[in-house]
């Protein structure tokens, strides 16, 4: 079920109207990445094979109709389509008018194989296209096998049925920019947003302070803003009435390359106009600063930051709740945001123009004041709030949403060296990996606004968490390491009898009085060794008895060996020696590895005479060893 807050549906837009459909083109309805509908066409009289087009065409607007594909699914068909038709038309040459997937010649199986072979040199190594490609067509093919009225050559059918033989590729994860490279961008977005309130002020209070240049001229910078500000003048009245050589202040406005290459009159209008009109209203650059502020300071897509509108923005009075809706998923996030100080009133929130703070509510703001006036401009509601103005070649100037493109020109123009591509999906891995990171690692909490299984594959690879499950699985190895390697504590004769004068220096480690004397007297003997404590023991719960002793004995930090212990440990030795004989190398070593390494290091620092001695007690019967009945059997499994 979907979280609260969150609802699966289907998009609904005006559908444009189609029109009157040629004879013989294909078309079909798809939402894109926004939401707003699209028509394809795909008209196959284009193709020598026209047969066969226009059945491969029919499958495609059937399959993308009913299975309610988006744009970018229907145009990689379409792709797919046009490139097999091509390739059948160079190969069936003379012969491509016969060419049909009912008929058995000439025989398309074998022109499909050929096409797919040929597809990988088109793409650079490793791409997913190719793989793409040769499943779209199999995909439409193996569609019409379905339908008992609809006629497919066997051979055909078979092949189709089958998976292709190109390798599907794999695709190169975008990593997150790094903690420098991040504050840097929101550093630099931050500027560039106080740029351009300045500006728009600026511009507008000498548009304020215009008149109507008729009346006025045409060569000051106030009176051509307040012309354009107030609807007065066309912008291509303008440009061809503006005199040239201009005022310094209004060549300030051209770009220097088309003022020193000696473009036209006209070219250097045209640039004039888009300088004045930028004086007033924000461009498609400008967003950029807005979109990397907020997807910095949300963790959501751009596509959800870029998308949101008047009616998504509620203001509170701890902060903001914003409605953002996720195209691609189908998926609406309603989140609310509170201010860093929710103490502060509102009208202090411009306060943050010039310092990277990341606050919703104050980005949100400042982004719904600069786009004020093309909102009025705007004939939808509710108006979005990330709009430009544009001045189209033909002097018509227009308000939309952009696409803002070019992220890496304004990365350039803003002074910026990041490494790695320039992306802005990499802003948002950066904000995943920060929560993943604060979360510790709660897969459910940090994947709040797609699904757990997104995180893994997209979000889960970047180099900061790569780095955190290196340092968790090394503390874990360590952990485990220390365990194995910290064994028993062994005592010669002349340290057995020196323990009662060594207890100061066994406190520290430690033992007390009453405890050095039991180890002392054997009322801590647990068989091959003595342990300091029972029931403090690494392998069972604390205040639990030990439940491995004394297999695990010589594995435990807690065992000490005495020289009273030699019988045992002998006998014990023979013991592991005979298991090693029944089980198989890997077995024995999983088991039994460390504790016959610790057995060796201690009886190798025995003496001869010492073992000897050992082993006439032993044979004597007057030390025996006592196991428990688990470990008379061994199982390899």
């Amino acid at each position: 079920m979907p979280r609260r807050g969150e609802r699966r549906r289907d998009f609904r837009h005006e559908d444009p109207d189609l029109g009157p459909v040629r004879i013989g083109v294909r078309q079909v309805l798809t939402p894109d990445a926004r939401g707003k509908k699209r028509v394809l066409h795909f008209d196959p009289s284009q193709f020598a094979c026209r047969t066969l087009a226009a059945e491969l065409a029919d499958e495609w607007v059937e399959y993308i109709e009913v299975m309610s594909r988006r744009t970018g699914t229907a145009n990689s068909h379409r792709h797919g389509l046009r490139l097999f038709c091509a390739f059948v038309d160079e190969q069936l040459v003379g012969r491509a008018r016969e060419a049909s997937l009912a008929r058995t010649d000439p025989d398309l199986s074998m022109v499909l194989l050929a096409w797919e072979q040929s597809l990988p040199a088109q793409w650079p190594r490793g791409s997913t296209r190719p793989g793409e490609l040769a499943a779209n067509i199999r995909i439409l093919i193996n569609r019409r096998q379905r339908h008992p009225d609809r006629e497919l050559a066997p051979r055909l059918a078979r092949i189709a049925g089958q998976d292709h033989s190109l390798a599907w590729g794999v695709t190169q994860e975008l990593d997150e920019f790094s903690r420098k490279d991040k504050t840097a961008l929101v550093k630099a977005a931050w500027d560039d947003v106080a740029r351009l309130r300045r500006r728009l002020k600026a511009g507008w209070e000498m548009a304020e302070a215009g008149g109507h240049p008729a009346e006025h001229g045409w060569s000051r910078m106030p009176d051509l803003l307040w012309a354009l500000a107030h609807r007065a003048v066309s912008p291509w009245e303008m440009a061809k009435t503006v005199p040239f050589p201009l005022a310094p202040e209004l060549a300030a406005l051209i770009p220097d390359k088309v003022r020193t290459e000696g473009k036209s009159c006209g070219m250097r209008g045209y640039f004039l106009v888009c300088g004045l009109l930028n004086q007033l209203y924000p461009n498609g650059r400008d967003m950029h600063a807005f979109r990397v502020l907020l997807v910095a300071a949300t963790g959501h897509s751009p596509e959800e930051v870029t998308g949101l509108t008047e009616d998504a923005v509620e203001f509170t009075e701890g902060g903001v709740r914003l409605t953002m809706i996720k195209n691609r998923a189908r998926r609406i996030h309603r989140r609310a945001f509170t201010r860093i100080d929710a103490m502060r009133a509102v009208e202090h929130v411009h306060e943050y123009a010039d310092r990277p703070r990341l606050e919703v509510s104050a980005i949100v703001r400042q982004l719904m004041d600069v786009t004020a006036p093309l909102r009025d401009l705007y004939s939808e509601r509710p108006a979005p709030l990330f709009l430009q103005g544009t001045l189209l070649p033909a002097f018509e100037f227009t308000v939309g949403r952009g696409r803002l493109r070019l992220f890496g020109r304004w990365v350039k123009e803003m002074g910026l060296d990041l490494e790695g591509r320039i992306d802005i999906r990499r802003l948002r891995k950066s904000v995943k990996v920060e929560k993943a990171v604060a979360f510790g690692g709660r897969i459910t909490d940090i994947a709040d606004d797609h699904h757990e299984e997104t995180f893994r594959g997209h979000y889960a690879q970047g180099t900061t968490l790569r780095m955190i499950s290196g340092q968790v699985i090394t503390t874990a190895q360590q952990s485990w390491f220390d365990k194995a390697t910290t064994g028993p504590v062994v005592l010669d004769a002349a340290a057995e009898a020196a323990l009662e004068e060594a207890a100061p220096a066994l406190a520290e480690l430690g033992l007390s009085a009453e405890q050095v004397e039991d180890l002392r007297s054997g009322a801590m003997e647990m068989g091959v060794t003595s342990c300091r404590d029972p029931f403090d023991s690494p392998f069972s719960r604390p205040g639990d008895l030990c439940t491995v002793a004394p297999l695990r004995c010589l594995e435990c930090r807690n065992a000490w060996i005495l020289p009273s212990h030699l019988p045992q440990l002998l006998l014990f030795a023979d013991h592991l020696d005979r298991l090693r004989t029944r089980l198989s190398p890997v077995h024995f070593h999983t088991l039994w590895g460390q504790t016959a390494n610790n057995l060796a290091a201690v009886l190798a620092e025995r003496t001869e005479a010492e073992t000897a001695a050992a082993r006439r007690h032993i044979d004597e019967g007057a030390a025996t060893l006592q196991l428990p009945l688990t470990a008379r059997a061994e199982f390899d499994a």
